[in-house]
């Protein structure tokens, strides 16, 4: 039986622990197409590069394999490998392991969430994993994703073989910074950081803003079943996500009032 052939993707970079540690966990049961950007894209959201061209150049790891690297984004990354670069059709998409978890709202922001959105809007099963850091994460201590890998890696074969997503649709998996005290799947929450605003000025006395806000560590309240609860509280969360944003409880409103708008 031919192995599944997997898509891989980041917004961290090529050389980011996660990205590798996702390719290795992977490697015994699927053939795994590697397509990362050359540097980090963090925060990027779906942003796609058109007003330059994209470059793609293969490099070789300390361990001997090699990737593909681009100076797009993670959305670009993915979208060229379905244009062609890739040597065949992708049977799974996965973007991660993300350094930092991308759960609530926040996951509009996520490069690494995009990427598995492109898969998902092209009709292909679609997957993104990120990981908590914890307030440890700012410290010189190096983060172990050995096993968000082999929970990525069961993800994935589950898709693969039991669970087929329906076009459009894709799976956010989040996996805490302690060690997990189980599985969930949730709903996507809400508010996950505390935002500020910091002002100062430049050594040349110019103004800047600096926007920073430190991660919620308990879940807030009304939390409860979401992926905030979750990972807030030592579980790995699995949330399922769709890109059809529509309001539909608000179509039949709008479609009675949208006859009086007057174009005159």
């Amino acid at each position: 039986m031919n192995k599944p052939f997997i898509l891989l993707s980041n917004d961290d970079g090529y050389l980011a622990s996660g990205l590798l540690a996702l390719r290795d966990a992977l490697l015994e049961v699927a053939d795994v197409w590697v397509l990362a950007p050359d540097r980090n894209w963090s925060a990027a959201s779906r942003t796609r590069i058109f007003h330059k061209p994209l470059r793609v150049s293969r490099v070789q790891l300390a361990d001997g394999q090699t990737m593909r690297i681009t100076n797009g984004a993670p959305s670009d990354c993915v979208s060229l490998a379905l244009l062609g670069l890739a040597p065949q059709r992708p049977d799974l998409v996965l973007a991660g392991i993300n350094a930092g978890a991308n759960i609530g709202r926040d996951v509009t922001y996520s490069g690494t969430v995009a990427a598995a959105m492109e898969g998902a809007q092209a009709g292909i099963p679609a997957v993104a994993v990120s990981q908590d850091l914890g307030p440890e994460g700012s410290d010189d201590t190096p983060p172990d994703y050995r096993l968000g890998a082999r929970v990525a890696a069961q993800v994935v074969r589950f898709v693969l073989e039991e669970c087929p997503l329906t076009p459009g649709t894709l799976l956010n998996v989040n996996i805490p910074a302690c060690a997990p005290a189980g599985v969930r799947v949730t709903r996507l929450g809400t508010k996950t950081y505390r935002d500020e605003l910091v002002q100062g000025k430049d050594p040349k006395g110019r103004e800047y803003y600096w926007m920073a806000g430190e991660m919620l560590t308990t879940p807030p309240h009304g939390a409860e079943g979401t992926d905030v609860e979750a990972v807030l509280s030592g579980y790995i969360s699995i949330t399922p996500l769709q890109l059809d944003l529509t309001a539909y409880p608000l179509l039949e409103t709008l479609q009675a009032w949208e006859g009086r708008i007057t174009l005159a």
